[in-house]
């Protein structure tokens, strides 16, 4: 077809323009909106509306994957349901990557510049799954994860793209957030606009039964604690008081923050998955209702905040190379986690004891319990604990059953003993002039201020310990990594002037978590943990159980001629102390039954830390409040 000149200019300038626009739309991150809607959270189903723009062709969508924090390919595509697509009133074909089941591959047609998608999430029912893909709403309170309700476009990093994003929640219900609010109308919250970066690590906890507990200004830092009930909200204040030491004891040891204000956002239920999982301007701890009115569960919680406060520092702020991912899709490599969570444990349990949210007693309970387990814990021999840090990806579902010779990912508790010993080196090289605390000045301080990133590798952490304290740091962590034992790295204990020590009364940590799990620990007597009704969750290689032929799985119903009972069991250790008489198991096994005699004389045997007054307590001034 043939044009006269003026039209074929006009059809080339029209042609530059749309051209130019794709081009510029291709170079210019896109803003998407996103509209959840939680008014039926009690039914545990929620319901999302994304605008995406787009161009025609193929348009290629992530469901988040690789969730920072939760080491793992741990996204929740099995709970994305409803999921359609439509671009100026007509439904798109997709499928999903074969390859690849987070991508998915939207058709656009000629003329669309933007997709509406429409998804549920379906959050699953009990009190069961992995971190914010696990049961996260009840009848009274939920917690929304929004990388659990959004799908977000190829070609972009996680930084680059914008959200508008707008939440309605049921009537009456109250909530917390650390994401910044542009508005709010009854029950519909609508955010200012953020990074995909920003929303993924700002959690939203609402609920009928809500608690704004104010913790520090400048910057401001609160609790948002939601409960299945009224009651459960009621902690004492003094309970309260040791949360506001805890944020001055923070500051203390790091030397400054990295946030616009910080929300502890606390969850109260029994019908939610426990866990905690640390984001920059806030944590995700979820553990049973009473946990902050009954002193026993309290104990038990005592460490979890403490532990996903500290992560804004370690984690968040200092973050290894390797999990600093542009998005959601790529893999995250964990071979630093003995830093990640490693040395946030270790620095979240001085904090609990310096803030008073654990007496010193308690502390050192928890210690010694976490000792005990990894000197019992056989599966050292043949996996390192640089080994426990690859294998998380793969890891992380492994059940319970042969724990102890599988190895679990102790990195968290191993690396609580291998940063105390560090402390303890530090302290003897500067002759008591330095500590760990100077290497968190050094390492996390810096300039206050909003969320940045700075990442760090192997070198980094050797190169700072060496300007805080000269030492074969290279040498003494290449050996702690890939060391095959025998037994657990005691010497920060023992350097710090205590020592392990077992006998027959159990600390109150220990009865406590008897209580609240059902379980037995006989781990340190003849190398059973069982649940309360027998079944025997697990074994310890080499112990007197284990050596006899009693394995997971199966159930003891009967001690010395008695049926079992957990006091039966005990007692009957007890007495076994003083005769020369076995002990006498009879045990079910796939409807079989079958009588263990185990020749053990020793009595019951529960860890605990006791002095040596040999040694100066440095283990005292590690945890003394600064």
């Amino acid at each position: 077809m043939n044009f006269p000149r003026s039209g074929r200019r006009l059809l080339c300038l029209t042609l530059f323009l749309v051209i130019s626009s794709v081009t510029w739309a291709q170079k210019h991150p896109p803003t998407v909106t996103l509209a959840v809607d939680g008014t039926e959270a009690q039914r545990k189903i929620f319901h999302a509306r994304l605008t995406i723009p787009a161009s025609p062709g193929t348009l290629t969508l992530y469901y988040p994957k690789w969730i920072p924090g939760e080491h793992g390919p741990t996204g929740p595509i099995q709970d994305l349901a409803g999921l359609k697509f439509t671009a100026n009133g007509q439904t798109l074909k997709w499928r999903r990557d074969l390859l690849d089941g987070w991508t998915l591959h939207v058709e656009v047609p000629a003329g669309a510049t933007s997709v509406d998608a429409s998804l549920d999430f379906i959050s699953p029912a009990g009190s069961e799954g992995i971190y914010t893909g696990g049961a996260s709403a009840t009848d009274k309170m939920t917690v929304i994860s929004w990388n659990t309700m959004l799908i977000y476009p190829a070609g972009w990093t996680s930084d680059e793209l914008t959200y508008e994003a707008s939440l309605r929640l049921p009537q009456g219900w109250k909530f917390g957030t650390p994401l910044p609010i542009a508005s709010q109308s009854g029950s519909e919250i609508k955010f200012k606009p953020a990074s995909l970066t920003t929303l993924v690590d700002s959690p939203v906890i609402a609920g009928e039964y809500l608690r704004v507990v104010p913790l520090a200004e400048n910057p401001h830092q609160e609790m948002d604690i939601a409960a299945d009930s009224a009651a459960a909200l009621d902690a004492p204040q003094e309970v309260l008081e040791h949360y506001k030491t805890l944020t001055a004891q923070a500051l203390k040891l790091f030397g400054a923050q990295h946030f616009r204000d910080y929300h502890f956002v606390y969850s109260l239920s029994d019908h939610v998955a426990h866990f905690g999982l640390e984001h920059h301007e806030s944590n995700d701890s979820r553990v049973p209702e009473r946990s902050l009115v009954d002193p026993e569960l309290r104990l038990l919680a005592a460490g979890l905040l403490t532990h996903e406060y500290v992560h804004s520092w370690n984690g968040k702020y200092r973050r290894p190379a390797d999990l600093t991912t542009p998005d959601y899709e790529k893999p995250m490599q964990t071979d630093l986690l003995w830093v990640y969570e490693g040395l946030t444990s270790y620095l979240g349990d001085i904090l609990s004891a310096r803030s008073a949210v654990r007496t010193p007693d308690e502390f050192r309970d928890a210690l010694a319990l976490i000792a005990a387990e990894l000197d019992h814990r056989p599966g050292r021999v043949w996996r390192n604990l640089q080994d426990t840090a690859d294998g998380v990806p793969a890891m992380q579902a492994a059940p319970h059953q042969w724990e102890s010779w599988r190895r679990p990912l102790d990195y968290y508790e191993e690396d609580v003993l291998n940063w105390l010993w560090v402390d303890v080196i530090i302290r003897q090289q500067a002759q008591g002039k330095k500590s760990m605390d100077d290497f968190c000045r050094l390492f996390h301080g810096g300039q206050s201020g909003p969320p940045t990133v700075r990442t760090y590798t192997f070198d980094d952490v050797v190169n700072t310990l060496n300007q805080v304290a000269p030492y074969d740091w290279r040498g003494f962590w290449t050996e702690r990594l890939t060391n095959h034992g025998p037994g657990a790295p005691l010497d920060g204990i023992t350097g710090s002037g205590w020592k392990v020590v077992y006998d027959g009364t159990r600390s109150q940590q220990i009865r406590a978590w008897e209580g609240e799990h059902k379980e037995i620990e006989a781990e340190y007597s003849i190398g059973l943990l069982l649940q309360d009704d027998g079944i025997i969750i697990d074994t310890v290689e080499g112990m007197s159980a284990a050596k006899a032929g009693i394995g997971p799985g199966m159930k003891v119903v009967g001690v010395n001629g008695r049926r079992f009972s957990g006091d039966v069991f005990r007692d009957a250790l007890k007495s076994g102390k003083n005769n020369s008489t076995p002990l006498e198991l009879l045990v079910e096994n796939t409807d079989y039954y079958r009588t263990f005699k185990l020749d053990y004389h020793e009595g019951e045997k529960y860890p605990h830390l006791v002095r040596d007054e040999s040694k100066p307590d440095v283990l005292g001034e590690i945890i003394k409040p600064r």
